[in-house]
Order: C-alpha cells, then structure tokens, then sequence
C-alpha cells in the first residue's frame, strides 16, 4: 500500500459513523448488508448513509453489487489487513516479525472464513400472523382465507395495534358468502402473541399502512415480515351495498396475495428469496403505499 493510499484509508475511517458502518459490514462478511438494513440498524437517514458510503468506497474499504432491487455492500477485510501491514512495516526497526500480529477476526482474509449457505425454510405447517390497527376487517379476513386455504399447511392468526374489541359484520357478512369460516373470529390485541407462552410464528404480514408504521413487539422466534397494505373496506361510505362491495373488493385482493403465498415453494427457498417474493407479493393489484417500513 503506498502512502496516499494510507491516507485515503485513514481519513476515511476517521469519522464515527464510516467506522461504525464499516464495522457492521465486516462483521457481516462475507454475505454483506443492504443499504437499506445498513441505515436501519445504524439509525443513520439514508441520503447521509450514501454520501458515507461513497467515502469507503472511494477509500477502497468497501465495495457494492446489485442483488435484485438493493445494492449490498461488503466489507474489504483484506484492505484494512494492507492498511496495517503499511503502518507497522517499519515496526521494532524494521523487523515488523517481531511486532505482535493482529488478532481480531476484522485482519483475517476473508477467504480464510466459510461462507454461510442460507438454507431453505422447513417443510412443516407454518404459523402467520396477520397485523391491522384495530383487527376488525382486514387481518380478520386474511386469517379466515388462510385457515381455510392454506389447509393443514398453514395456521392463520390475527391481531391489531389497537384493537377495537369487536369483528365488523360486513368482514363476517362477505366471508360467510364466500364460504369462509367465522366461528371463533375475534378482534384481539397483537400483545397476545409476544409472550413467551404464544405461538411462534414464522411469518408476520401487515396488512394496513398504520400497522406497518408502528412500532411492533419483539416477536419470539424472529419471524419474517412483510407489509401487504391494502385499502381499509371499513372506510368507506356510502349505503350498505357501496361499503359491501369495497368489504367484498379487499377480499379478493386478500384472496389473491394469499393464494401466491400458499403456492411458494418453501421447501427449496431460502430466507432471502423467500424475503423478496413476500414482498413481491405486497406489491400486488390493490397495494397502497406505505407509509413507513415495518419494524
């Protein structure tokens, strides 16, 4: 390494937030991070992110691929293993061998280490948690669906924020029509399913934009999650017929992202494709736009 190299390196890393980014991504070697997951584990707002980024980048510290929609960045261990063999190279007089080596696994080639395969999600019956605000309509009604439709495969749950205490009857009305169970349905608080004696569940969906900008419980198990925001059929007004067909319109928005999700092929995806085509999934006709990332 020559010294303007050393240079760019050192005044790179010598700010608080670069370190701390820099420090997450080796950590995070060899797989990297999103700059997305970057910005939200450092707290850090995502234009600012950038221009750090850039910085690292320029230092040759770190370095970017495109994967799907996000640009990961990874770590350059073996950058920062020259920055230090240039700075004690003239160690104890020239004999830099006598200088203790570093022994923090940030020195180590990243060769050195194995790469960590994701492997796919278990073949078993899954638990999924549908969110809202107040769990009178649409949570609800992607629980009846998936109870239904997702058979011995699935086991549907759901469950608000803020919940009201009782089903709306036009949710009740539409699912009976349709043919979907309504026995034991009922509007509950997400709390119930944070305790230590709940059921974990492997997915969590919101399926309203408020839910999705809340700040949810420390689910056991750490589930993956998914935001599928759809219009509130509740809000609507007009007669009975008018606020019967919006209830009747979420239900085969409902239906259809359901229908996708019971269809994936678990057994041979792992968490990140899997990640991506949930929110694929969120993506579809009837998708309102979200308002904040889910927590």
């Amino acid at each position: 390494m020559e010294s303007e190299d050393a240079l760019l390196a050192l005044s790179a890393l010598a700010q608080a937030t670069r370190l701390d980014v820099f420090r997450l991504l080796v950590a995070h070697e060899p797989e990297g991070l999103a700059a997305g997951e970057v910005a939200r584990r450092l707290a850090v707002p995502a234009n600012t992110l950038s221009a750090h980024l850039a910085i690292l980048a320029r230092a040759g510290l770190i370095n970017a691929a495109r994967h799907s929609r996000s640009i990961v960045y990874r770590a350059r261990p073996e950058r920062l293993h020259a920055l230090v063999g240039f700075l004690v190279e003239d160690c104890c007089g020239g004999h830099a061998e006598l200088c203790p080596p570093p022994s923090a696994p940030a020195f180590r080639h990243p060769v050195a280490r194995p790469r960590h395969k994701e492997t796919p999600m278990p073949d078993r019956a899954f638990n999924v948690l549908f969110l809202c605000t107040g769990n009178t309509a649409r949570s609800i009604m992607a629980e009846s669906i998936l109870r239904k439709d997702g058979a011995d495969r699935f086991r549907a749950f759901s469950a608000g924020s803020q919940p009201k205490g009782a089903v709306n009857p036009f949710a009740l009305k539409v699912l009976a029509a349709d043919d979907y169970p309504t026995d034991d349905l009922r509007s509950k608080s997400w709390s119930e399913f944070a305790g230590p004696d709940a059921p974990v569940m492997d997915f969590v969906f919101t399926v309203c934009d408020n839910a999705a900008g809340e700040t949810c419980p420390v689910w056991p198990g750490q589930p993956m999650t998914a935001h599928w925001g759809i219009e509130d059929p509740a809000a609507a007004t007009g007669n009975d017929v008018m606020v019967e067909r919006a209830f009747v319109t979420a239900l085969r928005y409902l239906k259809n992202r359901i229908s996708v999700f019971t269809a994936l092929p678990f057994a041979s995806l792992d968490r990140l494709a899997l990640g991506s085509k949930l929110r694929d999934i969120g993506r579809m006709e009837g998708a309102t736009h979200r308002k904040a990332e889910l927590t």
